[in-house]
């Protein structure tokens, strides 16, 4: 059984909620109520709660766990939630992962542990701890740019024999080679196991043998991911492969000082989440002005819709009237519609 109680290998996207705060500085859990409902009625099948975009280490401990609680209270049935747990610590980590499973996750989100270098046995260890602490899922999430190591398929092949509730990973290395090697072992040892990318590469993941993507998109662009996911699914890569280069495009100016940026497009759109919370500062008025061109010009405008209500359209005069654009912007090789090819 695989994860989320699937009958074998779940397959999709995870959309990740953001942190909003009002103008105290303070966790607003009725926009961040307001934008669960938003993800789930533009079709998320699935949501993780605090991943580092939510600026889940800029939270307290009181924080991160409101906000665990809130996303299964507002998800309800309509949507699995796991929740990101991750801490330096092995102990903190399981007291995280254990509030998360008594909150109604069906499942955590363990990244190797910050700043220590612990070695594979350590890294065995600590994982097992956070899967023998838990009933639910275990996610392990390898992110070597930021941490400085890996999981290897070697740890990943001894979590498998080990830990029965080993069921998916998050490979945020972006190295195609690396995730390959992962989803083949998943593929020999543990079928059922999920292998997730880091952001929404989900054309690179499908063709890879992987099962979908944690999306940093789908907070500003629903539409457009959705319709990703629904060519990738369909086997049908020709077609989705238009829409994976939009989202491509699209990441570039979204991952560049995220999650300011993240939280500046989300505005743009519509959606305001508040500020980030140091040391993450606030875009400058012109790095706000060049992202908004940037969204136009990959046609969100048009295509997106505006606001949190779950049955708005788009709204491009009014977007492009808040963010100070004259006109629209315009690109001769991105097609308005992500649903079509150019």
């Amino acid at each position: 059984m695989g994860l989320f109680d699937s009958d074998g290998r779940w397959q999709g996207f995870l959309a990740c909620p953001l942190t909003p705060y009002d103008a105290d500085g303070r966790v607003d859990a009725d926009v961040y109520a307001a934008q669960i409902e938003f993800l789930l009625a533009h079709g998320a099948p699935a949501l993780c709660a605090l991943m580092h975009m939510a600026e889940s280490l800029n939270l307290s401990w009181e924080e991160r766990r409101l906000l665990a609680s809130l996303t299964v209270e507002v998800a309800g049935d309509r949507a699995p939630v796991v929740v990101h747990v991750s801490c330096p610590g092995t102990d903190h980590t399981v007291e995280l992962a254990r509030h998360a499973e008594s909150a109604g996750a069906k499942g955590v989100v363990a990244v190797t542990p910050y700043h220590w270098r612990p070695g594979e046995e350590g890294l065995l260890q600590h994982f097992m701890a956070v899967a023998k602490s838990i009933e639910g899922a275990l996610v392990a999430y390898t992110f070597p740019a930021a941490l400085g190591v890996s999981i290897t398929p070697e740890l990943a092949a001894s979590l498998i024999e080990r830990a029965p509730n080993f069921l998916a990973i998050k490979e945020a290395s972006h190295h195609l080679p690396t995730f390959a090697e992962l989803a083949q072992v998943a593929a020999e040892l543990r079928p059922e196991l999920s292998v997730f990318s880091g952001v929404d590469y989900m054309l690179a993941n499908r063709v890879c043998g992987g099962a979908g993507t944690f999306s940093a998109c789908a907070v500003v662009a629903p539409r457009l991911v959705g319709a990703l996911w629904e060519a990738v699914a369909n086997d049908d890569l020709a077609g989705a492969l238009p829409i994976q280069d939009r989202v491509s495009r699209l990441l570039g100016p979204l991952l560049r000082a995220y999650p300011a940026t993240i939280k500046a497009a989300a505005e743009i759109m519509g959606r305001p989440l508040g500020p980030t919370r140091l040391p993450t500062p606030p875009l400058s008025a012109g790095q706000r002005a060049g992202l908004a061109v940037e969204l136009d010009r990959a046609g969100l405008l048009d295509d997106e819709p505006y606001g949190w209500d779950p049955g708005a359209g788009p709204d491009p005069e009014r977007a492009r009237r808040q963010a100070g654009i004259t006109a629209p912007a315009v690109s001769g090789d991105v097609h308005p519609d992500p649903r079509r090819t150019p």
